[in-house]
């Protein structure tokens, strides 16, 4: 997967998520709250990517076992996907936090911030588990042994 479209995505995702807040405030009233549930689930994400990288790396590059074509295509096809949408979050959570800046921070508003920032840093994680997945992915040519 090339940088520009995990560029692309996470810049689609700070836009959105830096007009979330007054899009939304000014819609419904109120914005968005983020609570400890969101970067609690994607530093979970993030975990089990990183261990089914590590369990993929261990299992091919080390071991030199092989694994069924459908179990190496799904893990690639996990690792790719996740990488969008991790960079899409990342960025969402990223332009949201931004959009707090500024306001006082002992107040809800310091806490949308923390915890989006929180959760901009946990879909940076899952980006690079999913990096290491992919990579993991890859077969070793015969000359390499």
């Amino acid at each position: 997967m090339s940088g520009g479209a995990i560029t692309a995505w996470a810049v689609i995702g700070i836009v959105g998520g830096w007009l979330a807040h007054p899009v939304l405030e000014s819609w419904r009233g109120v914005a968005p709250v983020v609570t400890w549930a969101q970067p609690v689930v994607l530093l979970l994400i993030a975990a089990t990517l990183g261990v089914t990288a590590w369990i993929t790396h261990r299992q091919l590059q080390v071991r030199g076992e092989r694994i069924e074509a459908h179990q190496a295509v799904n893990r690639l096809v996990l690792a790719r996907a996740c990488t969008l949408v991790g960079a899409l979050l990342a960025g969402g959570y990223l332009g949201y936090a931004v959009s707090w800046l500024g306001y006082d921070a002992n107040t809800a508003a310091g806490e949308r911030l923390v915890r989006s920032t929180l959760a901009a840093v946990a879909g940076i994680a899952i980006v690079i588990a999913s990096r290491l997945l992919e990579h993991a992915c890859r077969v070793r040519k015969q000359d390499e042994n």
